[in-house]
This record gives structure tokens, sequence and C-alpha cells, in this order.
């Protein structure tokens, strides 16, 4: 299986609920890095998994719907506990459908599977990995 990951961040504020986050049940902020990684099981005809630069273009796109934003106000999120591992979801649902919808080219019709880790800091990430 052939990888290529791209980068970038966000951030965002949030609250919890529950007992199980102690203070984080307060409004807090965070900043992830955000790695995507696009697998496919064999390149395309010009030795790609996918272009980087759409690659790139669409994950900034995506991150722009929470980055800088606080996500207790988005009614989409209401109610949920927007966790890392929440949000690294989020953010894997919204790159398949893009890769569904074509914005990928060509080339991201081949990827076979995603693999998105949030980053919180240098000691804690979470991750949502599956193919598409």
């Amino acid at each position: 299986m052939f990888g290529l990951t791209v980068r970038d961040h966000m951030m965002i504020a949030h609250s919890f609920n529950g007992e199980v986050f102690g203070p984080a049940q307060k409004l807090h902020g965070a900043t992830y890095v955000v790695d995507v990684t696009f697998e496919r099981h064999q390149l395309d005809e010009d030795d790609l998994i996918v272009d980087i630069g759409l690659a790139s273009e669409v994950l900034k796109d995506i991150l722009s719907e929470f980055n800088m934003k606080n996500l207790d106000e988005i009614p989409e999120l209401a109610g949920r506990n927007t966790t890392t591992e929440f949000m690294a979801r989020m953010v894997f649902d919204r790159v398949a459908r893009a890769i569904h919808e074509g914005r990928l080219g060509e080339t991201g019709r081949g990827i076979a599977s995603l693999k998105v880790t949030l980053s919180e800091s240098h000691i804690a990430w979470a991750s949502y990995h599956a193919g598409i």
C-alpha cells in the first residue's frame, strides 16, 4: 500500500459534557495539527497517489469549517463531545466526501483508504483510519 500525507492545522474552542472530562468541561481552546494520509494499492499512470496541491487545498477548505470557531456553537455538533477522536472522524468523513465528489481529480478516485490524525500536542493525538 502506498501512502501520502498532507498536513495543516486548526485552532478551535470547545467544552465537554460529563464529569470524566474534569476541568475540560469549561470552555477551552485547542490547536490541532491535522495529518491526512491517502492510501492506494497502486500508483496512477503518473506514479502518484494523489496530487499534493489538490489534497492540501481540500484539507484547508475542510478545516476552515472549524478553524477559529467555537465548536459548541456549530449546530451540527450541538450536544456532542467534540473530542480529538470525534473530530478526527469529522475530518475523515469530509475528506472522503470530497474524494467521492471528485475534488481530488481522477487520481483521487484510486484512493482505497484514509487516515486522519489530530495531534493535540507532542504527547497526545488521535486518529481515524478506514477504507473509503
